[in-house]
């Protein structure tokens, strides 16, 4: 049976807000994106200060994507980030070094 990519894609989006949700962001959710028009263009809403964009595909257009994100983040003022993954593999983010290094440093800021 074939696999529907726009079903894979909403079931990796409820997938990621579930996670989010269980790390304590009870506000998460897949956006509802009507014919492509939603109050957030980020797949899920609900992290504060993230504009998420979610891929499940086996072929990694990494640039593109973050393109995309990046996009939408000039419009919502949120950190971009593409959470991603292939079949049979864990779940990866992918961010801009700039925004990992910021976050970075306040991880460690507050581990020493």
């Amino acid at each position: 049976m074939p696999i529907n990519s726009k079903d894979k894609g909403k079931r990796f989006e409820r997938q990621v807000a579930d996670m989010f949700r269980q790390e304590g962001y009870s506000e998460a959710r897949r956006s509802a994106q009507y014919c492509g028009k939603s109050e957030e263009s980020a797949d899920v809403v609900g992290v504060p200060k993230l504009s998420i964009e979610c891929k499940a595909q086996e072929k990694m257009h990494l640039y593109d994507w973050m393109e995309q994100v990046e996009n939408d983040s000039k419009v919502n003022g949120r950190m971009p980030v593409v959470i991603h993954k292939q079949n049979n593999k864990e779940v990866l983010v992918t961010m801009r070094f700039e925004d990992w290094i910021q976050l970075y440093r306040e991880w460690e800021c507050g581990n020493e």
